[in-house]
């Protein structure tokens, strides 16, 4: 696997303050995407073992809420072999961080036996993301006003509420301030 772009403190791509990782690859080929440099699966450079170490060392400050994953595309087939892994150590390092990652599959697509971005590694995948943003970015449904996503078909799933009550669960797109 290769990647574009490792953000450290980064606030765009999820809740608080994240480490986002940005894979390269991506078969989706979403209408005026924002990154289609990112489509080439060689774009960047070589994910290795040095890479996920810097990205375990980027993690480790307390302010730091989590890890984004994105792209590209992180549930290309072939990406996911190099992600889960990765994922794994995340998670033991860190149990107390969260971890989303964005995907122009929606999770019907990757939960449906047949589907291109299925594999034996996906649900294991998805057991260790907190928060899924899923479906592709549609020019149609553009809305900037959104969090964390670019059209009005994407989702911000909490997958953990989803996994608990067995139906898809969305985090709200506003805040509103408690008195």
């Amino acid at each position: 696997m290769y990647y574009g772009a490792i953000k450290n403190c980064d606030i765009a791509n999820g809740e608080g303050v994240r480490v986002s990782l940005f894979v390269s690859g991506c078969t989706n080929h979403c209408r005026h995407c924002f990154q289609p440099e990112t489509w080439d699966f060689e774009y960047g450079r070589p994910f290795t073992a040095e890479t996920e170490a810097e990205l375990l060392r980027m993690l480790s400050p307390s302010y730091i809420a989590g890890l984004s994953v994105l792209g590209g595309e992180p549930f290309e087939p072939d990406n996911q072999n190099a992600l889960l892994p990765f994922l794994r150590r995340v998670r033991e390092a860190y149990p107390g961080k969260n971890v989303w990652c964005y995907s122009g599959f929606t999770l019907d697509e990757l939960r449906t036996d047949g589907s291109y971005p299925r594999r034996e590694t996906t649900d294991d995948m998805l057991s260790l993301i907190d928060v899924l943003v899923d479906g592709r970015f549609m020019e149609e449904y553009k809305d900037i006003s959104l969090r964390f996503r670019g059209s009005r078909n994407q989702r911000l799933i909490d997958l953990n509420a989803t996994r608990r009550t067995g139906e898809i669960v969305c985090l709200p797109d506003r805040r509103t301030i408690q008195e």
